[in-house]
């Protein structure tokens, strides 16, 4: 069984057009061009006997599924394939966003901001322990406790003396056919038609 090399990912942005034949400042026609001239010599039906006709064909489908694309090829253009791979795994709109974050200038200011905070996670958890969960949120002195502890018989009451204000008693019983309806309530029935 034959190993496929593992291609390394690059960042210039230039092996897709060497694919094609072709410089970066080619337009989309010759791109176009190209890739006909170039699929019509190693399509597999007419090289049959040529088993490495099959992998170039593969690559310049790959090269013109790239360079066609706007989107795609300027990302190419800038990033190289390692900017395709981003955008496969986290969108074409988040690829400058990762190129940004991953520069030594974003590295070193989150390197310093933990170490002059003394904490890598300050800003994050501050924001959430006084904003979503509230735990560590200081208390004004007008406000009520909203947490505070209720035994269970406390409960037990509250439910009885809910269940004897309310004087209806609950449906227990579901209708037996459209035209008669049956309720009990107590030792009784009550029939509606």
């Amino acid at each position: 069984m034959a190993e496929q090399r593992q291609r390394a990912l690059s960042t210039s942005g230039e092996a897709l057009y060497q694919v094609l034949g072709l410089d970066k400042s080619s337009t989309h026609d010759d791109i176009k061009r190209s890739y006909r001239k170039l699929a019509l010599k190693y399509h597999p039906d007419k090289n049959p006997e040529n088993p490495d006709a099959t992998d170039k064909f593969k690559e310049l489908n790959n090269a013109h599924a790239v360079l066609s694309d706007v989107t795609k090829r300027n990302i190419y253009d800038k990033y190289g394939s390692l900017g395709l791979y981003v955008s496969q795994q986290f969108g074409e709109e988040n690829v400058n966003t990762y190129f940004m974050l991953s520069s030594w200038w974003a590295k070193g200011l989150f390197a310093i901001c933990g170490l002059l905070t003394g904490c890598y996670f300050c800003c994050c958890l501050c924001c959430c322990f006084n904003c979503c969960c509230g735990k560590c949120k200081p208390h004004t002195p007008g406000e009520e406790d909203t947490e505070c502890y209720v035994s269970p018989e406390d409960l037990e009451e509250q439910i009885r003396t809910d269940n004897e204000r309310d004087g209806d008693t609950p449906i227990v019983l579901q209708p037996t056919n459209a035209s008669e309806k049956t309720q009990l309530i107590g030792d009784g029935h009550r029939t509606y038609t």
